[in-house]
């Protein structure tokens, strides 16, 4: 999408040389806008661990041209490198799914035949995910187009939970790709963005691309979605998501369950968005049976942020000698689920609508 008008993906090779890897360093948004240049497997499980690249489906592809990357300097690495990159993040399935395609196709081959098949490959991989993003806003705009039509001349007003745009994804983004269409298509939309503690991806990310995209939008408290669905503020909910069960259940960005609850007492859709690759047909109960990923006690008392004379700083906020968890996401019962927005078209959060709408998923 794009940034000061200009249209980048958040993955890609580099043009200079024609084999290195650039990734945008979201670390460093919305202050600095980087692109990190990565040359072998281990800068980019760094890149994934540390979320200088993160969203489900984009690391996916980031760990692609990972393994392209171990390919060129020993082809003969293929299982440990993918290991290696498999264990980076547990909870989002479109690594794995992205690192067993990998495998899938170059087990198979010569070791010296590897490296140039696996940047096909990866870039395979990129290209899919943007199409399915870009599927995923067409078959979402209706919902939008629909609310418009409701409520003339008013804006239709979209909460979000974390980012799921095209920074974290190869391009369009999931829960994004609706609103960016009804954006250019010239529909009035507002979107309140959740700040999306501890790591603020709202605030620092979905604010950041929407704002370089022109879309209006308004930054809130985690804790403010509730009250504006209790004042009609709230049209409809669209959050993405890191894996989703056969059931429908949904595990995402913490906070979000909260959302679906509130989205329920209230009357408000709350619809997901979500790529093919981030079916996971192996898990039927998603509380139970999802990893949930625990981060750093310091992503919840330490808060960086750009002073008033511009410098970058790391403030603690806790109370010295206070301990703090972590759970970084957490999981959505698909009761709870009005409908999945996916590359093929919109259902029902059930057993059945998925197992309809994707036959060939094991």
């Amino acid at each position: 999408m794009k940034i000061d008008g200009i249209w980048y993906r958040s993955v890609r090779v580099d043009a200079d040389d024609g084999w290195s890897v650039r990734m945008l360093d979201q670390t460093k948004l919305p202050w600095h806008v980087e692109w990190l240049r990565l040359t072998d497997e281990a800068q980019v499980a760094h890149a994934i661990r540390s979320m200088q690249t993160r969203g489900a489906p984009l690391i996916g592809a980031a760990a692609a041209y990972g393994v392209a990357l171990a390919m060129r300097r020993d082809p003969a690495a293929l299982e440990a490198v993918c290991a290696k990159l498999a264990a980076t993040r547990p909870t989002a399935i479109n690594l794995r799914w992205a690192i067993e395609r990998m495998l899938a196709a170059l087990r198979s081959l010569p070791e010296a035949a590897r490296a140039a098949a696996a940047y096909a490959e990866a870039a395979a991989i990129a290209e899919d995910d943007a199409a399915t993003c870009e599927a995923i806003g067409r078959h979402g705009l209706p919902l939008l187009q629909a609310i418009a039509a409701r409520k003339p001349n008013q804006p239709v007003n979209v909460l979000t939970h974390c980012n799921a745009g095209w920074l974290a994804t190869v391009d369009w983004g999931t829960a994004l790709a609706p609103i960016y269409m009804a954006h250019d298509a010239g529909l009035p939309i507002h979107v309140w963005v959740d700040e999306t503690r501890p790591r603020n991806q709202g605030a620092a990310l979905t604010a950041f691309e929407l704002g370089a995209h022109g879309v209006p939008h308004t930054v809130i408290a985690d804790n403010a979605g509730g009250h504006l669905m209790q004042h009609g503020e709230v049209d409809i909910v669209i959050v993405g998501t890191d894996r989703v069960t056969r059931n429908g259940d949904v595990a995402n960005k913490i906070g979000t369950y909260l959302k679906a609850l509130a989205a329920q007492d209230n009357g408000v859709p709350f619809w997901v968005a979500l790529p093919h690759s981030t079916l996971d047909m192996r898990v039927a109960d998603g509380v139970t049976e999802i990893p949930i990923e625990e981060r750093s006690q310091s992503e919840v008392t330490d808060l960086t942020g750009r002073t008033k004379d511009g410098r970058i700083e790391t403030i603690r906020v806790v109370a010295e000698h206070s301990p703090a968890a972590n759970p970084a996401f957490d999981v959505t019962p698909a009761r709870l689920v009005t409908g999945l927005i996916t590359e093929r078209g919109r259902i029902a959060a059930t057993a059945e609508a998925i197992a309809a709408m994707y036959p060939e998923k094991p």
